[in-house]
């Protein structure tokens, strides 16, 4: 089976997955999937920030939305791994997306 490329759009507003289908949050990607990794995260919506990030393979903007979190969190983390494991943040090989 060939594998598509999931939109940046559908990856920042998974859910979750099923098999090789992603579960996408279709309400929310209405929303504010046309807002930037910043604009994501100054909205509060961290985790889809963090898919951005990690979506766009910007090491600058994953350092900005890092910096960015721990300054509202408290926190001190450093790397995209710490991140991502964080909020369960994940690239897949996806075959289908579903819109709830």
């Amino acid at each position: 089976m060939e594998h598509s490329v999931i939109s940046r759009e559908d990856f920042v507003f998974t859910i979750g997955y099923d098999g090789e289908r992603a579960i996408v949050d279709g309400k929310a990607r209405k929303q504010y999937g046309a807002l930037t990794t910043m604009e994501l995260a100054e909205k509060g919506l961290f985790r889809a920030a963090c898919s951005s990030a990690l979506y766009s393979k910007d090491e600058a903007e994953m350092k900005a939305f890092i910096d960015y979190f721990n300054s509202k969190a408290g926190t001190k983390y450093s790397q995209a791994e710490e991140v991502r494991r964080l909020f369960g943040v994940n690239m897949f090989d996806i075959a289908k997306t579903v819109v709830l």
